[in-house]
């Protein structure tokens, strides 16, 4: 009986690149390596081998993308004690680096992941960039957060001091989103924050990872809130860089953005209308709505009349006409002519006024356009975005307490993001997550149109200042302030909208990064017999057995929010993943009992494919009870690549 054992790493991305190879080149691969002067061959030589051509270089690129290709020998440990609905929830959230937890979602994820948002650092010398440790990733990120050595190494900024300012966030930004392009749709979509610091050599990077010919536009965000980089000019913009993963698969889609409220206005101003309220009194109202960040984008609707909410365009144009005018109906008298000139006709002046949209203000200044709030009209997206900063710290304030997270991303632009680029099923990915924005940006939509969009953040556990008011109202992380907003976020939601208690997904599966519940072997040949002894069971003490049950499914490649049941024979449980997909013992004494019990359950769904995974520590040696069991497996009609111990 030739059983499989479960790998004790993800899965080696060098080697499935060369299987890739190998599909389409088979004769390009010898003995499992790439005969490059093969592949010359095959592509018909039409190779540019000149040593003088563009490219984009930096010191440590290689080493980046190699380290990115090497498999992590970590896994996520489940925490129900830190989730919300655990059981139920299609949510994840994940603390750890998120270069090893992209590795880990590398097999699950793959090709499914329909959008990514990321706000990484900005590199302006105070934020944190991580240094990466290819030779052992996973030792150098519990180090580095202090989780295995109280004299753990400090978290540090990234400053020009070390002359390695602008490499140091290249190589870090490199590798994960090399990762990360894996994980999104053919249509997937990728929007990048980020400021003057590194924008341009951002953009370049991203040619390099997802092609030039698949960007789509650098948004300019503009806030509130003035940068203080120069003496010179103040700047209050950022950027919003998008990449689609292939733009082809977009070819026959159109983009369509709509003003999130504006139906909510629409009806405020009808209802309180009906009921008799004054023109003046339902514009109160109305401004009142304004105040709340969900519709504070919609301010510029300031003015009223018969009709509904309105706001007044501007009627002129440089170099404009003079030569005519119209009649303001409430003076008699000719209206006041800009001193641009009109940027409309005559004839379209006039039939304007004809219409009703003409906004004459005060007399002693020129007349103005009604443009009304629009209901149920989107249009195409423009790339300069006016979200104000400050309405998302308020809203923070408000829900967690007073500046317990700085400068968070606004979260209507995030709605507008993920509105127009994914469908209500669809997976949204942030792996610089921050105070979880985005989570609670995907809540909200589908609390408005009645969506499952399911997220995945990933954070890593940075430490917050101790004279910081985070830091006064509890909390020592950036990923505790992220989890606490998705909860009292999902609430408040669920205050908004009571008719979506019961439908709407306001949890999350907590995750965290560590070390593989299975040992390495390392032999100390001096203590090799008491060695052997102890390695009869191939599991890390104090894990538990959910904590392997998830590893196996990252092993696998189960999307993690998979349900998880269980059912008992003879006292010893036996896990059944996404009803029926996977069936996993860790129990003592595996009998054949077990395993008739496995496949009465596989009958019972109806299904013809199914894997199973025993614990080889289960069967205490008995290698004619660990035979029986495979046996009596394949002749139901399992496979042997579907029975696999560890």
């Amino acid at each position: 009986m030739d059983n499989n054992r479960i790998p004790s790493s993800s899965p080696d991305l060098t080697q499935v690149n060369i299987e890739k190879m190998k599909e389409l080149f088979p004769e390009i691969v010898t003995e499992g390596k790439v005969d490059f002067d093969m592949l010359k061959t095959v592509l018909g030589e039409e190779i540019d081998d000149r040593s003088e051509r563009y490219k984009f270089e930096w010191h440590g690129k290689k080493e980046s993308l190699l380290g990115s290709q090497q498999p992590s020998k970590g896994t996520l440990r489940p925490d129900k004690e830190a989730s919300k609905k655990f059981d139920t929830t299609e949510n994840l959230y994940i603390e750890g680096d998120n270069l090893e937890v992209l590795k880990l979602l590398q097999k699950s994820y793959n090709g499914k992941v329909k959008m990514i948002y990321i706000d990484p650092p900005y590199n302006t010398g105070n934020d944190f960039v991580y240094e990466d440790d290819f030779k052992d990733n996973i030792q150098n990120y519990l180090e580095q957060t202090g989780q295995v050595d109280s004299e753990g190494s400090k978290m540090s900024t990234n400053t020009e001091t070390s002359g390695r300012k602008h490499t140091n966030w290249l190589n870090m930004m490199y590798s994960r989103l090399k990762l990360a392009r894996n994980l999104l749709t053919e249509d997937g979509v990728i929007f990048i924050s980020i400021d003057d610091n590194e924008q341009e050599k951002l953009k370049m990077l991203c040619n390099d990872i997802f092609g030039e010919e698949n960007f789509v536009a650098m948004n300019i965000h503009k806030n509130n809130s003035n940068k203080n980089q120069t003496h010179l000019i103040g700047v209050s913009t950022e950027y919003v860089f998008c990449y689609v993963k292939d733009l082809n698969s977009l070819e026959n889609v159109k983009w369509r953005v709509q003003k999130k409220g504006t139906k909510d206005i629409q009806n405020l101003f009808t209802q309180l209308k009906h009921e008799g309220y004054a023109n003046d009194e339902i514009l109160e109202e109305v401004k009142e709505m304004y105040k709340r960040p969900k519709y504070s984008h919609l301010s510029r609707w300031n003015k009223i009349d018969d009709k509904g909410i309105f706001m007044d365009a501007d009627l002129s144009r440089n170099g404009g006409s003079k030569n005519y005018n119209i009649i303001n109906p409430e003076t008699g008298k000719e209206c006041v002519i800009p001193t641009r000139g009109w940027g409309k006709s005559e004839k379209d002046l006039k039939m304007l006024q004809n219409k009703g949209l003409i906004y004459y203000g005060n007399p002693s200044t020129p007349p103005r356009e009604k443009q009304y709030i629009q209901v149920d009209s989107p249009a195409v997206v423009d790339n300069f975005w006016y979200f104000d900063n400050s309405s998302d710290t308020r809203l923070i304030n408000t829900l967690l307490g007073k500046s317990v997270f700085e400068n968070p991303k606004p979260i209507n632009m995030l709605l507008q993001m993920i509105e127009f680029t994914t469908g209500q099923e669809d997976i949204i990915l942030d792996f610089f997550s921050g105070s979880s924005s985005t989570a609670h940006a995907v809540m909200q939509l589908n609390a408005e149109d009645d969506g499952n969009r399911k997220f995945i953040m990933v954070q890593l556990p940075e430490e917050v200042e101790e004279k910081s008011e985070a830091h006064k109202a509890g909390y020592n992380t950036i990923s505790e302030i992220g989890m606490e907003r998705i909860r009292r976020a999902g609430e408040k939601i669920i205050e908004e909208h009571p008719d979506k208690a019961d439908t709407l997904d306001i949890g999350f599966k907590s995750l965290k990064l560590d070390k593989s519940n299975i040992r390495e072997w390392n032999v100390d040949f001096e203590e090799l017999e008491g060695q052997i002894t102890s390695y009869d069971n191939m599991f890390v003490p104090g894990r538990s057995e959910l904590d392997v049950v998830y590893e196996i499914m990252l092993k696998y490649g189960l999307e993690l929010t998979y349900p998880i049941n269980s059912f008992q024979v003879e006292d010893k449980n036996i896990y059944d993943i996404a009803y029926g997909n996977l069936f996993i013992c860790l129990d003592e004494k595996i009998d054949t009992n077990v395993a008739q019990a496995i496949i009465n359950k596989r009958n019972e769904y109806g299904i013809e494919t199914s894997s199973v995974v025993f614990s080889d520590h289960g069967f205490h040696g008995n290698d004619s009870e660990k035979l029986n069991c495979f046996k009596l497996l394949e002749d139901a009609g399992y496979q042997n690549e579907q029975l696999m111990t560890m």
